[in-house]
């Protein structure tokens, strides 16, 4: 097959654009530029790419306050949100965020503005989103903002759903509280012995909670031009 040609079966179109690809035509650090997660998420959401789908990602554009900026900045673009509008033919696209990107205006597009410091303030963003196929966290980075999230969100995922969380070796100094058991710990010891564990006995307890709902979880490393190589954690729920 020629690069660039699209074939029809039946009333079916077959886009061949690598999500590599799209990450890099539109800026997105999840591309060949800074990450390279986009080669994972080809994989495991290729089967997602022409189904009428709900599709979340929370952390819209580089430069927010886990780098010292003001949530009331400027906002530019949404380079992640352009991919997946592109790569997802019929999904909706949800995008959560501490500053403001109502701006952006495309039919398939839902922008939803949350601080996830407070974890009220992520619930009742939760209770504007549909049930949820898939949820990639690429916000702030900091540990209980992850946690939060995900506590908060991971009971909106359907079954089959996969729940992503990114950059997990780097959290914001801005942000990351002394002591808290760290993300990446937490998956890692999951995924290693079906267990999660948690300095905070009450957090502990909830993540225990959601367990039974997971069937699958793993960590991916991704090294690119890297010292350090990043982590990512990928949950499936039954």
């Amino acid at each position: 097959m020629e690069m660039g040609f699209i074939s029809r079966i039946g009333a079916v179109t077959l886009n061949p654009a690598n999500l590599t690809d799209l990450a890099d035509r539109f800026g997105s650090d999840k591309g060949t530029i800074k990450h390279r997660y986009s080669e994972l998420y080809h994989m495991l959401f290729h089967p997602y790419r022409d189904r009428p789908i709900n599709f979340l990602e929370m952390g819209l554009q580089i430069g927010g306050p886990e780098h010292g900026k003001s949530a009331d900045r400027t906002t530019t673009d949404l380079p992640s949100i352009r991919m997946w509008l592109e790569f997802f033919s019929m999904a909706q696209i949800h995008g959560l965020d501490v500053s403001d990107f109502g701006w952006f205006e495309d039919p398939r597009f839902h922008f939803h503005r949350c601080d996830m410091d407070l974890r009220e303030n992520i619930r009742r963003a939760g209770d504007l989103l549909p049930e949820l196929d898939i949820i990639i966290d690429d916000a702030s980075h900091a540990s209980h903002h992850q946690q939060n999230a995900f506590l908060e969100l991971f009971p909106k995922l359907a079954s089959g759903g996969l729940y992503i969380i990114e950059d997990l070796r780097w959290q914001p100094p801005p942000y990351e509280k002394d002591g808290i058991t760290k993300t990446a710990a937490l998956f890692r010891g999951f995924s290693e012995g079906r267990k999660f564990e948690h300095n905070d006995p009450q957090i502990e307890a909830e993540f225990t909670r959601l367990a039974p709902q997971i069937s699958g979880c793993f960590m991916f490393t991704a090294r690119y031009h890297k010292k350090r190589a990043d982590q990512v954690a990928v949950i499936h729920k039954r």
